[in-house]
Formats: C-alpha cells, sequence, structure tokens
C-alpha cells in the first residue's frame, strides 16, 4: 500500500504557479517524490522560485527540495506545525541546485507513521 497523495494546480498563469499538495501517510512516507514538474507548464519554464508557503503538518515533518543530482534543500516543514511563510519581501527562495539541476520540486517527508499528514500549498513564481 502506499500514502495517500493529492496535487492540485490551483492557478497556472503566465508568471504564477500555485499548488496545493496533499498526503495521508500509511506509515512509508515519501522519498524525492517530485511534487512540480517543471516542463509540465506552460509558457514553458526551468526553474521555479518559492514565494510562499502556507502549511500544515500532523505527525511527520516535510523536507522541500530542489531537484539535482543531490537534491538541495530549499526548506524543511517541521512536524505539528501550521503557518504561513512569505518570501516575497526579499525576493523569494531561489532554486541554487547545481550539477544536474532540473528544476523540479521534490518533497521527502520523515517520522511519518501511519494517518499522519501533511497540507501544502505553494506559491511560486515561473522563471
Amino acid at each position: 500500500m502506499a500514502d495517500s497523495v493529492a496535487t492540485q494546480t490551483i492557478l497556472n498563469g503566465s508568471r504564477k504557479l500555485v499548488m496545493k499538495l496533499v498526503n495521508v501517510s500509511d506509515g512509508t512516507g515519501e522519498s524525492e517524490v517530485v511534487k512540480v514538474d517543471v516542463s509540465s507548464y506552460t509558457p514553458t519554464i526551468t526553474r521555479v522560485k518559492i514565494s510562499k508557503i502556507v502549511f500544515s503538518t500532523d505527525g511527520m515533518a516535510v523536507q522541500i527540495l530542489w531537484d539535482a543530482t543531490t537534491p538541495v534543500l530549499a526548506y524543511t516543514l517541521a512536524k505539528d506545525q501550521t503557518g504561513i511563510l512569505d518570501f516575497r519581501p526579499f525576493g523569494g527562495l531561489h532554486n541554487n541546485a547545481g550539477a544536474g539541476i532540473t528544476g523540479d520540486i521534490i518533497f521527502t517527508t520523515s517520522g511519518h507513521t501511519n494517518g499522519d499528514s501533511y497540507s501544502v500549498i505553494l506559491e511560486m513564481d515561473k522563471l
């Protein structure tokens, strides 16, 4: 059995991309799962920057990573937290991944047990 996951694109505009990502764990969790595949959006983009995160975690933490040969941590959402993180005042979180950069965003969960969950809304600027 696998975690129950849902991905919803809320806005796919010319400059903005907003996605809602939900996971209810069966205890197996996620490891470097692609959540934002930049090649699947129009207009054609190669990267995004994260301008805002609205989130709720219940029982597990979520690492948001920039995909590359060696993924680079963008931000960690601690377990059992709810919040709004606004990165716009300083220009957003820019993808600083190195070799093998894809532009995608991947998630890895930790501390997950059966029934734990997260809900994350990512507001991104297309680059």
